[in-house]
């Protein structure tokens, strides 16, 4: 049985959601979707589809709710510039994959039950593993499981598409130790050698290409 995981999507963190989308839809020709409110999270999103089975997630400060007392996502609370802040693989059996990342010597976190509310009322429900103290600079990915839920990938856009993933990479002062995390999740993605830890990730869409970091 193949049991790699492969890109689910990439998180990009992000000041002002509404100029964000702008700000995409003016570099690649299409538009992220409003995507919902994360329910006790105090953030909100928007999904661009890279095709049938990844996406970019647009994440933000919803204006509309109250910060909860534990604080925002992603690093949210100081954030000073839009950012590459991590990424998902997708799991269809999450607590196998995440006792066997544990097994292989690197813990994903608890897994969770999370839901989100859709523009149009409807609640969109998945799993995912979180750590309480995060490894790797966000370089590390989270294991997502969506069950019976419809993949956003399928649903983030609406016309025109064709946008895609060109390139994705990641860079540390110790690319063994993200490697051997990466091995042990089941997932693979290039690590250079570099001064300060970061993801970068290149996207191409009808009217141009957008560089995301």
């Amino acid at each position: 049985m193949n049991n790699r995981l492969t890109l689910d999507h990439l998180v990009y963190a992000v000041s002002d959601l509404d100029e964000s989308i702008a700000t995409f839809e003016s570099s690649l020709g299409v538009a992220p979707r409003f995507g919902g409110r994360h329910t006790g999270i105090g953030t909100h999103n928007a999904v661009l589809s890279l095709g049938d089975d990844s996406y970019v997630e647009l994440i933000a400060r919803d204006p509309q709710t109250q910060t909860p007392g534990t604080g925002l996502p992603f690093g949210l609370d100081t954030l000073t510039a839009p950012r590459l802040v991590t990424w998902a693989v997708r799991s269809h059996a999450i607590d196998r994959d995440v006792e066997r990342s544990r097994s292989g010597g690197f813990d994903p976190g608890l897994v969770l039950d999370m839901t989100r509310d859709e523009p149009d009322g409807s609640v969109v429900r998945w799993k995912l593993s979180l750590q309480t103290k995060p490894f790797g600079e966000g370089l590390v990915p989270f294991v997502i499981d969506w069950g019976s839920s419809r993949h956003p990938a399928q649903t983030a856009s609406g016309e025109p598409t064709g946008c895609s993933l060109q390139a994705l990479s990641a860079r540390h002062p110790d690319p063994q130790s993200i490697l051997a995390a990466f091995e042990a999740l089941g997932c693979e993605l290039p690590v250079e050698s570099a001064e300060s830890p970061g993801l970068s990730a290149s996207l191409l869409g009808p009217a141009g290409s957008l560089e995301l970091s």
